[in-house]
């Protein structure tokens, strides 16, 4: 036992202090995305709803945030204390916000117990607002039409779900991702899993009036300021290549980069994949805005790119990652028609996730199938062998069935409790009146032609 107090030089080296960095890095790229999804949402949200609907997913964001250091990262972390073999109650004692882990100075602790703590403690709070994310994500589906207090309780579930969820499909070593299961960026749990929700509330909630058809007090439904779109994409699109670093891990010699997935990958490919797949998508997604005179495509060309590409930037090849980006908005496309020619109200989780998100994983499975991959870097035999998986469609096909799956069972359980105690939607008059003035006393500044209608 070393005396108190003593200092592990290996703990703080420069090596180490450039890793930290780098996934400090990535928490700040993270918070842009943020950023650009409250401007995203500042531009299309009604105006009569726009203080509230920001400050709501403002709000979920740091409930998702504050419940995933209580709990969440002890659930993801307990993949590789079972590869020691330790259990998941060891990680959640470690790692839970009163836990060992945390609170203690990292150059104190013996890397013979838990080598790289920094890191670790720093992706505490990198996946804290991958969490919170969810949430924010999860509000777009369920804007101006789901009373607060539900939502507040969804977001704390969601974030506790999600967590479970990343143990066994994000990493190396869990149990979906150790068979086969191939995911680099987490699309499975942190855009799947939310869209599952939303495809069991959407539903429940209805449409906004007058956003599928008039309304006798809407005519239409006016976004307040659509420019403020392309802001936020491009601070999207700023800040996930520092993200995309942190999901990578990086041993000796030197710095030699490996794919949390264990895939062989390296900094400059994953990069370029990601800058290739925006650009593809952009394209296909200006052509498919043109020719259907529906300024949607412009933002959800690009998008559909990234998020079909993101489970597989570490193992594409440059070219591979510009055609898929090409032909990802045309996912995107097929279903956003298809809810709006079923009047379902949602159209961005929808073509996105379960669209282009769910195309890109299994592409990958299709033609990147047998790509060694899985286990943990420098284990040479047994379950845990570096890269003894390869990816195959069945997994992928597995794992896309239990991201959405879980999402849908936690939305119809939790939203059957919620409907049928405190009540889930916003009347229909009060959605119309705004919830800015219900909630906050707060008036448009302009009062547009299309819900000036008084209550009759």
């Amino acid at each position: 036992m070393p005396p108190e107090g003593s200092i592990f030089a290996d703990q703080v080296s420069l090596n180490s202090l450039v890793q930290n960095l780098l996934y400090a890095s990535g928490t700040v790229g993270a918070i842009l995305v943020v950023v650009g999804l409250l401007l995203i949402d500042a531009g299309t949200a009604r105006r009569k709803n726009l203080f509230n609907s920001t400050i709501e997913k403002s709000l979920g964001f740091f409930i998702g945030f504050g419940t995933y250091y209580l709990i969440g990262f002890g659930l993801w972390a307990s993949q590789y204390y079972i590869m020691e073999g330790a259990t998941m109650m060891d990680s959640i004692r470690d790692w839970w916000i009163g836990g060992a882990m945390v609170n203690v100075l990292a150059q104190n602790v013996d890397p013979g117990v838990f080598p790289g703590l920094n890191t670790f403690q720093i992706f505490v709070f990198f996946l804290a607002v991958f969490a919170g994310i969810i949430n924010i994500l999860f509000h777009f589906s369920v804007s101006e039409r789901m009373k607060a207090a539900p939502y507040f309780i969804l977001c704390a579930v969601a974030a506790v779900v999600s967590s479970a969820l990343s143990w066994a499909t994000w990493g190396s070593v869990g149990p979906l991702t150790n068979a086969g299961f191939h995911d680099f960026f987490g699309v499975g749990f942190v855009y799947l899993f939310p869209a599952g929700m939303a495809l069991a509330l959407t539903m429940q909630l209805g449409a906004r009036p007058g956003m599928m058809s008039p309304h006798p007090r809407v005519a239409a439904y006016l976004a307040p300021s659509i420019g403020l779109c392309a802001p936020g994409l491009l601070l999207i699109f700023a800040g996930l290549p520092m993200v995309i670093l942190s999901c990578m891990f990086f041993f000796d010699p030197e710095a030699l980069g490996v794919s949390v997935t264990m895939a062989d990958t390296s900094v400059g490919v994953a990069l370029n994949n990601y800058a290739l797949v925006w650009a593809g998508g952009a394209f296909t997604g200006l052509v498919l805005a043109y020719m259907s005179k529906n300024y949607a495509y412009t933002l959800l060309g690009p998008l559909a790119g990234y998020v079909a590409g993101a489970s597989g930037f570490d193992v594409y090849m440059p070219w591979q990652a510009l055609l898929l980006g090409l032909t990802a908005p045309v996912a995107a496309y097929l279903v956003y028609e298809f809810t709006l020619k079923r009047g379902i109200d949602e159209h961005k989780l929808f073509p996105l996730f379960l669209g282009a998100g769910v195309y890109g994983l299994i592409v990958l499975g299709i033609f990147k199938a047998g790509t060694p991959r899985g286990g943990y870097f420098g284990i040479e035999e047994g379950a845990y062998a570096f890269q003894h998986g390869e990816i195959s469609l069945v997994m992928q096909l597995a794992g896309v069935a239990l991201c959405v799956g879980v999402g849908a069972v936690t939305g119809l359980v939790f939203g059957f409790i919620l409907d049928k105690t405190i009540g889930l939607r916003v009347a229909q008059d009060d959605q119309i009146d705004g919830l800015d003035k219900l909630l906050w006393d707060l008036e448009p500044d302009v009062m547009t032609h299309a819900d000036s209608l008084p209550r009759s």
